[in-house]
C-alpha cells in the first residue's frame, strides 16, 4: 500500500497565516507544511484541503483515480472546494466499514476529540491507522493487532500514542509518522529530536512512503541522562522523553518534606504534569529497580539522590569524610553506575549541572559540588544519550 503526504501541516498550515512568531518566520522550503492530507494508492484521500489537486501533481500523482474522499475532523472557515471529478467528501459513522471495490477497507475509529480516526487496510493485508489532529483513540481495544503505521498528531497528543502502544497497536516496527504539525516546536533538529524521542519522524509534503516498510523507524536510546540548571526546563524535557509511552515508573528521590511549603508547590507542579498512566514511587534505592525487569523509570533526580547517600556517609563532617565517608561514597556511587550498565530498563534520569557558577562558600559546599560533579559524569558515561537543558533549549552531548 502506498501513501503520499500531500499535506503534514496542522489545519492552519505552517507558517501560519499572519503569525509573528519565530517558528512561522522561519518556516521555508521543506519546514513549510500545508494542511494535513492523505492519498493512498491515488484511490483513496483522506481530508480535503485548499491546493490538494496542486499539491498531488507536484508530488507525481494526480487525484483522477480517487474514489472515496473522507474527512476526518471539522473544518473552520470557508468550505473547501471540491476539485472538478472528486466525489463529494463524506465521513464514516464510528465502528462502521466502508469497502471499496479497489480492495481498500476503511474502518472508523472513535476519537476523544471532535473528529474521527481512519483504519486503512490495503488489498495486501497492510495496515495504517490515521487519526486526526488534537484527537488520540477513545474506547480503543485492550488487545490490538499492530499497524504497520500511523499517521497521527504526536507533538499535540503523545498520550495517544502511549494509548495505541499499551493496547499492541504500536510496537517498535510500527513506521510512526507525525502530522497536523504546527509552530509549537521550531523545524530542522529540534523536531526530529522531539519525534525521535517518541519513536516517530515526520516526512516533508509530497513524501511518498510504502507502508510496512520499517527501515526508518527511530531507534530509542535505553539509558538517557538531562543535565541542566535550575529552573533550565530539565524536568520538562525528561517528561516528554517518555509521554508517548505507557505505565512508566516515576522515581521521585526527594520524598516529601513537611512544613516545606515552596517544596509542595513544586511536588504538586510536578504531579499535574505527568501523564495519568504513570505511577509514582518516592526512594532513593535506585539500584533494585535498575536491576528488576518493569518499565521504563523516569529518576528525579541523582542530584538529591546524592545528597541522601552524603547524608547516610555523614559526608558533611570533615573526619568522617576522612576516615571513611568519602570511600563509602564511592563505593555507593559505582554500585549506581554498575546497575545502569547492566539494567534492561529504559531509564530517563534528571541531575543538575554544577561548577559553572559561583563557587560554595562552604567546604561541605564545594564538596558537594565535587561530587555532583563526578557522579554526573560517571552516570552519563553509562548512557546511549546525554542532554544539557540551557533556558528552556535541549543540547545532545551525546548520541
Amino acid at each position: 500500500m502506498e501513501l503520499t503526504l500531500l499535506g503534514t501541516g496542522a489545519p492552519e498550515g505552517l507558517p501560519r497565516p499572519g503569525c509573528p512568531c519565530a517558528v512561522c518566520a522561519t518556516a521555508l522550503g521543506d519546514a513549510a507544511r500545508a494542511a494535513t492530507a492523505l492519498l493512498v494508492d491515488g484511490v483513496l484521500l483522506l481530508d480535503l484541503t485548499p491546493g490538494a489537486a496542486f499539491a498531488a501533481a507536484r508530488a507525481g500523482h494526480s487525484l483522477g483515480g480517487v474514489r472515496q474522499v473522507l474527512l476526518s475532523h471539522p473544518h473552520d472557515g470557508p468550505a473547501v472546494e471540491v476539485p472538478a471529478g472528486l466525489p463529494q467528501p463524506g465521513r464514516v459513522p464510528d465502528g462502521r466499514e466502508l469497502a471499496l471495490l479497489t480492495g481498500h477497507r476503511v474502518r472508523a475509529i472513535a476519537t476523544d476529540a471532535p473528529g474521527t480516526g481512519y483504519e486503512v487496510t490495503g488489498p495486501d493485508g497492510d495496515r495504517l491507522l490515521y487519526l486526526p489532529p488534537g484527537a488520540a483513540p477513545a474506547g480503543f481495544p485492550e488487545e490490538q493487532a499492530p499497524y504497520e503505521m500511523v499517521v497521527a498528531d504526536v507533538l499535540g497528543r503523545p498520550d495517544g500514542l502511549a494509548r495505541l502502544r499499551a493496547a499492541g497497536g504500536v510496537t517498535p516496527t510500527t513506521d510512526v509518522l507525525a502530522v497536523h504539525i504546527g509552530h509549537e516546536v521550531p523545524a530542522g533538529p529540534e523536531l526530529t529530536r522531539r519525534l525521535a524521542a517518541a519513536g516517530a519522524r515526520a516526512v516533508p509534503d509530497g513524501t511518498t512512503l510504502t507502508v510496512g516498510a520499517y527501515e526508518d523507524v527511530p531507534d530509542l536510546p535505553r539509558r538517557t541522562l538531562v543535565l541542566g540548571g535550575a529552573r533550565s526546563g530539565k524536568s520538562v524535557e525528561a517528561e516528554r522523553r517518555l509521554e508517548a509511552f505507557p505505565d512508566v515508573l516515576y522515581v521521585a528521590t526527594g520524598g516529601s518534606r513537611g512544613g516545606d511549603s515552596e517544596w509542595t508547590e513544586r511536588v504538586r507542579v510536578h504531579r499535574e504534569r505527568r501523564p495519568g498512566s504513570w505511577r509514582t514511587t518516592e526512594t532513593c534505592d535506585l539500584v533494585p529497580l535498575l536491576t528488576e525487569p518493569g518499565p521504563p523509570l523516569l529518576v528525579d533526580c541523582l542530584s538529591l539522590w546524592l545528597t541522601h547517600v552524603m547524608d547516610d556517609v555523614n559526608a558533611w563532617d570533615d573526619a568522617e569524610w576522612a576516615g571513611g565517608g568519602e570511600r563509602s561514597l564511592r563505593k555507593r556511587v559505582t554500585e549506581l553506575t554498575d546497575a545502569v550498565r547492566a539494567t534492561r530498563r529504559g531509564v530517563v534520569a534528571v541531575s543538575n549541572e554544577v561548577g559553572s557558577g559561583i563557587v560554595p562558600a562552604t567546604a561541605s559546599g564545594r564538596r558537594y559540588r565535587d561530587e555532583l560533579g563526578r557522579l554526573n559524569a560517571a552516570f552519563a558515561s553509562e548512557c546511549e544519550h546525554v542532554l544539557l537543558v540551557v533556558a528552556g533549549q535541549a543540547l545532545t552531548l551525546r548520541g
